[in-house]
């Protein structure tokens, strides 16, 4: 299951300098974007992170560390689960009845061009 990190890159994310970092201020900027730059003499020197982004992170990277095998074993379960489906006995029966009746298009109808 892929997740969706959402992360910008560094030039979208506001900015705030070093000395900045010690106000009030930049909480705010974190708690409205979910994320701050810090800059020390105008270049990005940390990334600040609301708790949810850092989580997503972290789990993100737990996934991606997740051993090939169990991956694997992961990917057979749903094979083994949809192949079951077909192998049961009157798979081929449904499968039959489905194939005689008319195709539903939803009142849509397209040709394709010959070239």
């Amino acid at each position: 299951m892929p997740l969706a990190l959402n992360l910008d890159a560094i030039a979208k994310l506001p900015h705030a300098p070093v000395s900045d970092v010690k106000k009030v201020g930049c909480m705010t900027a974190v708690a409205r974007s979910g994320k701050l730059v810090v800059t020390h003499h105008n270049a990005p020197d940390a990334v600040m992170l609301s708790i949810a982004d850092y989580d997503t992170i972290v789990q993100a990277l737990r996934d991606a560390a997740m051993p090939r095998e169990a991956m694997l074993d992961a990917l057979r379960q749903r094979f083994d689960e949809r192949l079951a489906v077909v192998q049961t006995d009157d798979a081929g029966g449904r499968l039959r009845t489905l194939l005689r009746q008319p195709a539903k298009l939803g009142g849509e109808a397209r040709v394709a061009a010959r070239h």
